[in-house]
């Protein structure tokens, strides 16, 4: 009976995990039967144990692989283990006992309150549509440390100019509102304006391509790329790059953590240890106290307006 076989298959047929998983978690299984199998002959699944699983660990390492991708291959033995438990092939689980290698902590890149000045403030962006939709793009990501998949997904509707809000639409589908100040909300209404000739505040998607059609990720990477690439020499020039610089200078400028977390929409930030609840007026007035570029946040209760200004 070929085990790992059986295990992928499970994977994609009752699971439902993606081609990229399965492949990934195919090599790591494959590997390790070829290091155990190495050792000894009359090795099998159901005959390892965890010492072999360290040692295989430890020569992984000493071989220079990155702890990232170490901890990759043993979530894919422990969800293999899991399954050959569940099934009944095997009464041992050696990776109960196999703990993860630590993974240094990578100080997050961002931009310097200076660069971002430069870029939004002096950079000359085309005068045409594409290039007012960069720049507020880029204004988006800055003030609000939206996500890239969060922004191509915005639409008009998920826009409040009277109360100064975003409503943004995460990872799993969880949904959070999150403030923004008077010079976005100024660009939003200047924008939308080319979208709605009559007046009414436009639906369908913010940012759209030349197409006309929504604005993919990897559209917008590109357009942030290039954007950074004229303000800062660092290599990492991506919307996450702006999500981290969002959430800098919002502590460097006195936000309290907890404030920043529920912003950005995490469950729990690296250097959080304890979650406390802060109500969504609290955020807006950390956030309007904080960020340089949110002098004004849009007022509470008051009624959407379908009309312009």
């Amino acid at each position: 009976m070929d085990l790992v076989k059986d295990f992928l298959h499970y994977l994609a047929a009752d699971r439902g995990c993606s081609p990229l998983t399965i492949r990934s978690y195919a090599d790591a299984l494959t590997g390790f039967l070829r290091y155990f199998s190495q050792l000894d002959e009359g090795l099998t699944w159901e005959t390892v144990d965890a010492d072999i699983v360290r040692r295989w660990m430890a020569d992984r390492m000493q071989a220079g692989t990155q702890p990232q991708t170490v901890r990759r291959a043993l979530s894919a033995l422990r969800s293999f283990y899991h399954y050959l438990h569940m099934m009944g092939y095997t009464t041992l689980h050696p990776m109960q006992r196999v703990q993860n290698p630590k993974v240094p902590r990578r100080l997050p890149a961002f931009l310097k309150e200076a660069e971002m000045d430069r870029l939004l403030d002096d950079v000359p962006f085309p005068d045409n549509r594409r290039g007012r939709r960069d720049h507020l793009m880029l204004l988006t990501f800055y003030t609000t440390g939206v996500r890239v998949s969060e922004l191509v997904a915005l639409d008009y509707n998920d826009v409040s100019i009277a109360r100064g809000e975003l409503k943004v639409t995460g990872k799993r589908n969880k949904q959070r509102v999150v403030p923004f100040g008077k010079e976005l909300s100024e660009a939003f209404t200047r924008f939308a304006a080319e979208d709605s000739p009559d007046g009414q505040w436009p639906s369908g998607p913010v940012f759209r391509n030349g197409r006309g059609g929504r604005l993919t990720a990897a559209e917008a990477r590109r357009v942030v790329r290039r954007y950074l690439s004229l303000v800062t020499p660092q290599q990492k020039r991506s919307p996450h790059v702006l999500r981290h610089t969002f959430a800098t200078v919002m502590l460097n400028n006195g936000a309290d953590l907890e404030a920043v977390k529920d912003l950005l929409g995490h469950e729990s930030l690296a250097t959080t240890e304890v979650y406390t609840h802060t109500t969504f007026s609290e955020l807006k007035r950390a956030y309007a106290q904080a960020h340089p570029r949110a002098a004004h946040c849009g007022n509470d209760g008051e009624g959407e307006k379908k009309k312009m200004n």
